[in-house]
């Protein structure tokens, strides 16, 4: 309830006109069942027209009244539960892109689209169903027993015995349902990552013809949510069956009495009449209340998981003052040491290096040696355990994060580009790119040729997951991408290795003319990508087994040597020694 209060508060006027309108409705619905009574002691009894006309002109007038008050109550609820549930979506979505890398793994990409769609959804329809329900049944109980009791105290006492037993059914019922409903959350948080893994990975399932053990593992967690899904409904549709029971037995005990009543002449037909219409709303009333309490379980589960993200506080944010950062001199790795979140050992151990303006530095080793690791600490997707990174010799955390990642471009290991044209692919690097700068980018990225061969160029459409066009040009267009933008540090992180040794060599010597005032850093396997670096750094188990140059690396680092010799012929050997 902290959680949707918080939201409800922007909408103070629509719940104030939604509270109006459960008033309304509640004198609508008691008032008329007290015309009839009066209607048929006063007018039938009597057998007086006048009076019968007069009081059903007013119950019509009250009957529209009714109506409008139905729909103003209905409106005002959609439109409150619909907006909070946006804004709900909202601020967990803008919170989410304030996560780095930490908070994503904490809690897994599937479990978060689960929490942002299905958790809010229920949140929704339980907000729903308080402002129709918890807002208007408080009130109708109240004076719905309070004119059972001024109609017939013996009577009322027959439907005070049952609201105990409907009580403690819902008590039971709630305490019952709330871990069913984390189950079959947790459930489908599991549903969702199955689904995007064998989405996102087709090809491997049918190129290793796993497609038969994938379907059964959806089919196996799929009957687990169907489990908990039938138990939850099962509970929730069983307790509907036995309050009418309870109302109905309740109902025959009050003819009963109320037959001798009559009888006796200490009761009236027209107040029995009335009587038992203010009985059928004090009971509705009471299990539409029950059935908020019943649903409260599940969104309070769904609350709690959406709570968890919106309470996450980013481990990796902007200082609260943050230094002013200008043009970029130099980078330096002080010492540098790293450890993940949730791993034990450190993957990066005591690295230092200084690469300056205008220079390139290249990273090489083999996998798991800490490449990737190292290049995303500049942009800080992590920071550093132990040591500094430093731009213009202050540490990256004195500066404001949007301000240092809007002067670095980057290209990720895994080429990644969205839904859209490649003119909007590329320009997610730059907004306000022109159609020239477009070109230029593709020009030096190397994907002009194949750009202009497609049937609409830069309009050319790709699809979800870029199915359509191939691993090269992704990373081409990605390295447009960071082209467009001219930032002062580039960033590729193992961005060459689906290109082809000519397109390599083509763009790395276009790259050179692109770069020269930038610093650019390049994580690579193949020494050939990284030869003419300016400096070539050399990572071993997350440490550094040699810093220099490709030829001085040739005589001084073993194991550089070593991967040069697998990749390079002899004659390539020698020329670089």
């Amino acid at each position: 309830m902290k959680l949707i209060l918080h939201y409800m508060k922007r909408y103070k006027w629509l719940v104030l006109l939604n509270i109006l309108s459960v008033f309304g409705f509640a004198l609508v619905e008691l008032g008329i069942p007290t015309m009839v009574s009066n209607m048929i002691d006063e007018g039938v009894l009597r057998q007086d027209k006048g009076y019968l006309l007069q009081s059903g002109a007013v119950i019509a007038v009250i009957s529209l009244i009714g109506v409008c008050g139905t729909i103003l109550l209905g409106y005002c609820c959609a439109k409150i539960s619909t907006a909070v549930t946006r804004d709900i979506r909202n601020d967990v979505f803008a919170k989410v892109q304030s996560f780095s890398h930490a908070e994503m793994n904490r809690f897994g990409v599937s479990s978060l689209i689960t929490r942002t769609n299905n958790d809010a959804y229920q949140i929704m329809m339980f907000l729903n169903v308080i402002l129709r329900t918890a807002l208007l049944t408080p009130v109708m109980i109240v004076v719905s027993f309070a004119l059972t009791i001024s109609s017939s105290l013996d009577l009322s006492l027959i439907i005070a015995s049952t609201v105990p037993i409907i009580v403690i059914g819902v008590v039971a019922v709630g305490k019952a349902s709330a871990p069913i409903s984390e189950r079959q959350q947790g459930s489908l948080d599991r549903l969702n990552r199955i689904f995007r893994e064998n989405l996102t990975g087709i090809r491997v399932i049918r190129s290793f013809n796993n497609d038969s053990h994938e379907t059964e593992r959806f089919d196996r967690e799929n009957r687990f949510y169907m489990k908990q899904s039938r138990s939850l409904f099962k509970l929730m549709s069983s307790t509907e069956p036995v309050f009418f029971l309870v109302m109905n037995l309740a109902a025959l005990a009050i003819y009963y009495v109320a037959a001798g009543m009559i009888d006796a002449n200490i009761l009236q037909v027209g107040k029995l009449v009335a009587f038992m219409e203010y009985l059928f709303h004090a009971m509705l009333s009471v299990m539409l209340f029950c059935t908020v309490f019943m649903m409260y379980p599940r969104a309070s589960v769904s609350a709690k998981r959406i709570q968890a993200v919106l309470d996450t506080a980013p481990s990796v944010t902007s200082p609260l003052d943050p230094q002013p950062l200008g043009d970029i001199e130099e980078i330096t790795f002080d010492h540098v040491t790293f450890v993940y979140p949730d791993g034990e050992e450190a993957v990066l151990k005591d690295v230092s290096f200084t690469v300056r303006k205008g220079e390139t530095i290249a990273f090489i080793g083999s996998t798991g040696s800490g490449k990737s690791t190292l290049v995303s600490l500049v942009p800080r997707f992590y920071d550093v355990s132990d040591g500094t990174v430093r731009i213009n010799q202050k540490d990256v955390r004195e500066y404001d994060l949007q301000q240092l990642r809007a002067k670095i471009g980057y290209v990720a290991q895994k080429a990644v580009l969205f839904r859209g044209s490649i003119a909007d692919n590329i320009r997610f690097g730059k907004k306000d790119a022109d159609e020239a700068e477009l070109t230029h980018a593709a020009e030096v990225a190397q994907a002009a040729a194949f750009i202009q061969e497609k049937p609409h160029r830069f309009d050319e459409r790709i699809v979800e997951g870029a199915t359509n066009v191939s691993g090269g040009q992704k990373q081409r267009l990605s390295i447009a991408r960071a082209l467009v933008r001219r930032p002062q540090i580039y960033i590729y992180d193992d961005s060459f290795s689906a290109l082809d040794f000519a397109t390599d060599a083509k763009l790395r010597k276009e790259l050179k003319k692109e770069v020269k005032d930038s610093i650019m850093m390049i994580v690579a396997q193949r020494v050939s990508t990284i030869m003419d670096a300016d400096r070539i750094v050399v990572l071993d188990e997350g440490k550094v087994a040699g810093i220099g140059t490709h030829s001085e690396l040739l005589k001084s680092c073993q194991i550089y040597h070593e991967i040069a010799a697998s990749q390079l012929s002899e004659e390539e050997l020698a020329y670089g020694k």
